[in-house]
């Protein structure tokens, strides 16, 4: 029997439509990420250009790509098959759904890159991980009933329009090798567009956000999930050993260190007097409560009135001070484990994090008594074992609160959980031994809810800025409180954010939206308010801590002792995606995937930084810098040799 040439009259119809259809919807989608999101000022015409070739290359691999799997099974199922009733319901049913899906990822992409300005990236591959809190945050955002019901009517209006279409290829035969021929052309088409498609194409303008606009939703994905747990030492840029040990030494010298092994680069002793007393530390890490909410740090309309008079009154403002990241467990490896932010997963993530140093683990060979609260699950990121693991006794989460009073999907409120923090602070003493309490909150992320009547903002309104103030409120209430309490004079108290709000900037690691505050209060330590300049970043925090301290230790802590280093040494080391860098004396090296370096300058406080065509001699030698501290930090986590081997310091006599 002779087949009807016509393509209306092949059964390929149906691939061509699922093609073009996917093809049309990521370029629009791309065009409403432009109109919406271009920087401001405007790029280059001929970056704006190059973005849509990109896109247009990017768009047509991944449309033929998602249509492999449909080409493929129109060209094995027979003709008895594929003309049979049941066949035509079941495929109708299978095309509906999978459209429901594309349009509703398309929507999810839209959503994202309204929050993150980026493409899918590690933060989209983490989430997948933790659906309650994750689907649970989406239905509680965002209008989910009306985008399902948008996915529905387009899944069945593209269905009505293939129906149409494709009317006569329910009756038309084809050969078995003519159908197999054209799944062979589709795979080699796909496989020639895979080998000219580069995961550096869409790095093509020195405005981050245009090489999102740039790139493919879901070849950003693939490229993040492909790279969680890279090696990192074929893919970023290192020098010898020795050499890299050498520069590592050098930058972590201090006046008050002594380094004691001659196989680990990082390990030293701190000076210091067993006659100082020992102070409980109570570290407060704020969920994404970056500097720009803060007047104290140049807002103009602040929204932390409490934290903002504390710091005048009573505390150690650091006004310059950046996240080694843009996510809470960025936050938690720099703040507690003062350690670089590798490319791929944190250490809170990864299989080798069950023996390294943190500021817990300090501490208690000192004799102290340790606990980790957190408003949410500990399961999420890994938060719980990474904590109980490496020098937490205890670690206090969302079901240890019996009676909340108010919760979201992420856990109980701030007042919860700081009213249990001065409960389980009061215990500790009672006990007679020095403590240490971790908190971390849940409050100030979406949905912004929180509970009515403690700011006159309405929760039901779902503002980040409403969020900031609840949180604001509850510092405020938390300080007020425990200044009842007999421990307070002993204790210093420690603000500082896990990460800022929100990544904005032009650089690929856009560093000034990662400015966060860090402020210290007790009488113990704090005298008279004050502010400090020092450059610096969350690795930091712990190595400054302990210096306020004053006694011995033994560490491994890449970060410095802003009050008793240097400033002439103040850096920042940093993690975007799968680009680290480092910045310092006004210069930023990114180091990227496939051995890359960027360079910029400027100062992130006043301008946006711009990229160096030619790096001078200062930009050079920061690179060799970074690299020496990633490849160290690196090879100490692969070898798990992060993590001090020694006895407890002893008693003063």
């Amino acid at each position: 029997m002779k087949s009807n040439r016509s393509w209306k009259n092949s059964r390929f119809t149906l691939a061509g439509v699922n093609f073009l259809a996917l093809f049309l919807c990521f370029s629009v989608l791309r065009v409403v990420l432009y109109c919406l999101f271009r920087p401001q000022p405007a790029a280059p015409s001929g970056d704006v250009l190059r973005a849509f070739l990109v896109g247009l290359h990017l768009d047509l691999f991944i449309a033929l790509a998602l249509s492999l799997p449909l080409i493929f099974w129109l060209a094995i199922v027979p003709d008895r098959v594929f003309r049979s009733r049941a066949h035509r319901l079941l495929f109708k049913g299978a095309f509906f759904f999978y459209w429901c899906v594309q349009v509703f990822l398309l929507f999810a992409e839209y959503y994202f890159f309204e929050e993150f300005k980026s493409r899918f990236n590690t933060v989209a591959v983490d989430y997948l991980l933790y659906p309650t809190e994750v689907f649970g945050n989406i239905w509680d955002t965002y209008p989910v009933v009306l985008i399902l019901s948008i996915c529905f009517v387009f899944a069945i209006i593209l269905l009505a329009v293939v129906h149409r279409i494709t009317k006569p290829i329910w009756d038309t035969p084809t050969r078995a090798s003519a159908r197999m021929l054209r799944f062979a052309g589709a795979l080699i088409v796909c496989v020639a567009l895979w080998f000219t498609v580069s995961m550096r194409e869409s790095r093509f303008s020195n405005e981050r956000v245009m090489n999102e606009i740039a790139n493919n939703g879901t070849v950003a994905f693939v490229t993040a999930a492909w790279s969680r747990n890279l090696d990192y030492t074929a893919f970023y840029r290192t020098m010898p050993p020795e050499e890299s040990a050498q520069r590592t030494r050098r930058l972590l010298t201090e006046p008050n260190a002594t380094f004691n092994s001659e196989t680990n680069a990082t390990q030293r002793s701190m000076t210091g007097s067993l006659d100082r007393p020992k102070y409980n530390v109570v570290i407060l890490l704020e969920e994404s409560l970056g500097s720009e909410f803060w007047g104290s740090l140049g807002r103009p309309s602040t929204l932390t009135p409490q934290m903002d008079r504390l710091a005048k009154d009573e505390g150690m403002l650091f006004t310059n001070l950046y996240a080694s990241g843009n996510r809470t467990v960025r936050g938690f490896e720099g703040v507690l484990s003062s350690f670089p932010p590798l490319p791929g997963d944190s250490i809170v993530k990864r299989d080798k994090s069950d023996n390294v140093e943190t500021v817990a683990r300090i501490l208690k060979r000192d004799g102290y008594s340790t606990v980790f609260l957190y408003g949410g699950r500990g399961l999420f990121d890994g938060m719980r074992a990474f904590a109980v693991n490496n020098g937490y006794d205890r670690f206090v989460e969302q079901k240890h609160f019996e009676n909340p009073t108010f919760a979201t999907i992420w856990g109980v409120c701030n007042e919860d959980l700081y009213q249990r923090t001065i409960e389980e602070c009061r215990t500790m003493e009672a006990s007679g031994k020095p403590f240490l309490a971790t908190v971390l909150s849940v409050s100030n992320h979406k949905p912004y809810t929180y509970p009515k009547g403690r700011i006159p903002e309405n929760p039901d309104e779902r503002k980040r800025e409403n969020a900031v103030k609840y949180t604001d409120y509850a510092l405020g209430k938390f300080f007020k409180d425990v200044k009842n309490e007999s421990f307070y004079s002993k204790t210093i108290f420690v603000v500082v954010a896990d990460h800022g709000a929100r990544v904005f900037g032009s650089q690929d690691i856009p560093i000034h939206s990662y400015e966060i505050p860090l402020l210290i209060v007790g009488p113990a330590v704090i005298k008279e308010p004050s502010r400090v300049a020092n450059l610096g970043c969350s690795l930091d925090v712990a190595p400054t801590i302990l210096g306020m301290l004053g006694r011995p230790y033994q560490t491994l802590f890449f970060g410095r002792d802003l009050l008793n280093s240097p400033p002439e040494g103040g850096r920042v080391l940093i993690n975007h995606n799968r680009d680290i860098g480092m910045f310092r004396d006004d210069r930023l090296v990114v180091l990227g995937i496939n051995k890359t370096a960027e360079f910029y300058q400027g100062n992130p406080k006043t301008e946006n930084m711009h990229r160096m065509t030619q790096p001078d001699a200062a930009a050079l030698e920061l690179e060799k810098d970074a690299t020496a501290l990633f490849q160290t930090a690196d090879d100490l986590y692969m070898h798990e040799r992060y993590r001090v081997q020694l006895e407890p310091v002893p008693e003063a006599h």
